[in-house]
Protein backbone atom coordinates (compact mmCIF):
# COMPACT_ATOMS: atom_id res chain seq x y z
CA UNK A 1 0.00 0.00 0.00
CA UNK A 2 2.95 2.33 0.52
CA UNK A 3 3.65 2.10 -3.21
CA UNK A 4 0.24 3.49 -4.01
CA UNK A 5 0.43 6.30 -1.46
CA UNK A 6 3.97 7.42 -2.34
CA UNK A 7 4.04 9.10 -5.75
CA UNK A 8 7.78 9.12 -6.53
CA UNK A 9 9.27 7.19 -9.47
CA UNK A 10 11.08 4.52 -7.42
CA UNK A 11 7.88 3.36 -5.73
CA UNK A 12 6.13 3.20 -9.11
CA UNK A 13 9.00 1.11 -10.49
CA UNK A 14 8.78 -1.22 -7.48
CA UNK A 15 5.04 -1.60 -7.97
CA UNK A 16 5.48 -2.39 -11.67
CA UNK A 17 8.19 -4.95 -10.96
CA UNK A 18 5.98 -6.68 -8.36
CA UNK A 19 3.06 -6.74 -10.82
CA UNK A 20 5.34 -8.17 -13.50
CA UNK A 21 6.55 -10.93 -11.16
CA UNK A 22 3.00 -11.75 -10.12
CA UNK A 23 1.89 -11.98 -13.76
CA UNK A 24 4.81 -14.27 -14.59
CA UNK A 25 4.05 -16.43 -11.55
CA UNK A 26 0.38 -16.89 -12.50
CA UNK A 27 1.27 -17.55 -16.15
CA UNK A 28 3.70 -20.30 -15.07
CA UNK A 29 1.09 -21.81 -12.75
CA UNK A 30 -1.45 -21.85 -15.57
CA UNK A 31 1.03 -23.59 -17.87
CA UNK A 32 1.77 -26.22 -15.21
CA UNK A 33 -1.95 -26.75 -14.63
CA UNK A 34 -2.60 -27.19 -18.35
CA UNK A 35 0.33 -29.63 -18.70
CA UNK A 36 -1.02 -31.66 -15.78
CA UNK A 37 -4.51 -31.75 -17.32
CA UNK A 38 -3.13 -32.82 -20.71
CA UNK A 39 -1.07 -35.56 -19.03
CA UNK A 40 -4.20 -36.71 -17.21
CA UNK A 41 -6.12 -36.88 -20.50
CA UNK A 42 -3.26 -38.79 -22.08
CA UNK A 43 -3.18 -41.38 -19.29
CA UNK A 44 -6.97 -41.74 -19.47
CA UNK A 45 -6.59 -42.41 -23.18
CA UNK A 46 -3.82 -44.98 -22.66
CA UNK A 47 -5.68 -46.91 -19.97
CA UNK A 48 -8.91 -46.66 -21.99
CA UNK A 49 -10.77 -44.70 -19.34
CA UNK A 50 -13.12 -43.23 -21.94
CA UNK A 51 -15.61 -41.58 -19.61
CA UNK A 52 -12.99 -39.45 -17.85
CA UNK A 53 -11.28 -38.73 -21.17
CA UNK A 54 -14.43 -37.30 -22.73
CA UNK A 55 -15.31 -35.46 -19.54
CA UNK A 56 -11.88 -33.80 -19.53
CA UNK A 57 -12.12 -32.89 -23.22
CA UNK A 58 -15.57 -31.44 -22.63
CA UNK A 59 -14.22 -29.31 -19.77
CA UNK A 60 -11.52 -27.93 -22.08
CA UNK A 61 -14.05 -27.13 -24.79
CA UNK A 62 -16.43 -25.36 -22.44
CA UNK A 63 -13.74 -23.37 -20.70
CA UNK A 64 -14.24 -21.70 -17.34
CA UNK A 65 -17.86 -21.54 -16.27
CA UNK A 66 -18.50 -19.62 -13.06
CA UNK A 67 -21.05 -21.05 -10.67
CA UNK A 68 -24.25 -19.11 -10.17
CA UNK A 69 -25.86 -19.48 -6.79
CA UNK A 70 -29.58 -18.86 -7.11
CA UNK A 71 -32.49 -20.75 -5.61
CA UNK A 72 -36.22 -20.27 -5.30
CA UNK A 73 -37.56 -19.68 -1.79
CA UNK A 74 -40.88 -20.82 -0.34
CA UNK A 75 -42.72 -17.81 -1.86
CA UNK A 76 -41.31 -18.57 -5.36
CA UNK A 77 -38.99 -15.57 -5.21
CA UNK A 78 -35.49 -15.83 -6.62
CA UNK A 79 -32.82 -15.64 -3.89
CA UNK A 80 -29.25 -14.71 -4.88
CA UNK A 81 -27.64 -13.54 -1.62
CA UNK A 82 -25.17 -16.21 -0.45
CA UNK A 83 -26.46 -16.19 3.14
CA UNK A 84 -30.08 -16.47 1.99
CA UNK A 85 -29.17 -19.30 -0.40
CA UNK A 86 -27.44 -21.21 2.39
CA UNK A 87 -30.38 -20.65 4.73
CA UNK A 88 -32.83 -21.82 2.06
CA UNK A 89 -30.78 -24.96 1.34
CA UNK A 90 -30.47 -25.66 5.06
CA UNK A 91 -34.25 -25.42 5.50
CA UNK A 92 -34.96 -27.49 2.40
CA UNK A 93 -32.65 -30.37 3.28
CA UNK A 94 -33.59 -30.35 6.94
CA UNK A 95 -37.23 -30.75 5.86
CA UNK A 96 -36.26 -33.61 3.54
CA UNK A 97 -34.08 -35.43 6.04
CA UNK A 98 -36.23 -34.90 9.13
CA UNK A 99 -39.42 -36.49 7.82
CA UNK A 100 -39.67 -38.78 10.81
CA UNK A 101 -39.22 -35.90 13.26
CA UNK A 102 -41.97 -33.89 11.59
CA UNK A 103 -44.51 -36.69 11.70
CA UNK A 104 -46.03 -37.51 15.06
CA UNK A 105 -44.71 -41.07 15.19
CA UNK A 106 -43.14 -42.04 18.47
CA UNK A 107 -39.76 -43.77 18.67
CA UNK A 108 -41.11 -47.19 19.71
CA UNK A 109 -43.25 -47.41 16.58
CA UNK A 110 -40.24 -46.56 14.42
CA UNK A 111 -38.12 -49.26 16.06
CA UNK A 112 -40.89 -51.84 15.72
CA UNK A 113 -41.59 -51.23 12.05
CA UNK A 114 -39.09 -52.53 9.56
CA UNK A 115 -37.96 -49.62 7.37
CA UNK A 116 -36.07 -51.76 4.83
CA UNK A 117 -37.33 -55.28 4.20
CA UNK A 118 -34.76 -58.09 4.20
CA UNK A 119 -33.57 -59.22 0.79
CA UNK A 120 -33.83 -62.80 -0.31
CA UNK A 121 -30.91 -64.68 -1.82
CA UNK A 122 -32.65 -64.66 -5.21
CA UNK A 123 -32.99 -60.85 -5.18
CA UNK A 124 -29.29 -60.49 -4.38
CA UNK A 125 -28.32 -62.83 -7.23
CA UNK A 126 -30.52 -60.89 -9.70
CA UNK A 127 -28.97 -57.60 -8.59
CA UNK A 128 -25.45 -59.01 -9.06
CA UNK A 129 -26.31 -60.30 -12.54
CA UNK A 130 -27.69 -56.87 -13.50
CA UNK A 131 -24.45 -55.23 -12.35
CA UNK A 132 -22.34 -57.58 -14.46
CA UNK A 133 -24.14 -56.65 -17.70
Amino acid sequence: MRWLQDTNQSSADNLNSVRHEATRHFRNNKEEYLKAKIDELETNSKIKNIRDLYRGVSDFKKGYQPSIYMVWDEKNDLVTDCHSVLARRWNHFSQLLNVLAVSNVNQTEINQTELVPELSAFEVEVAIENLQR
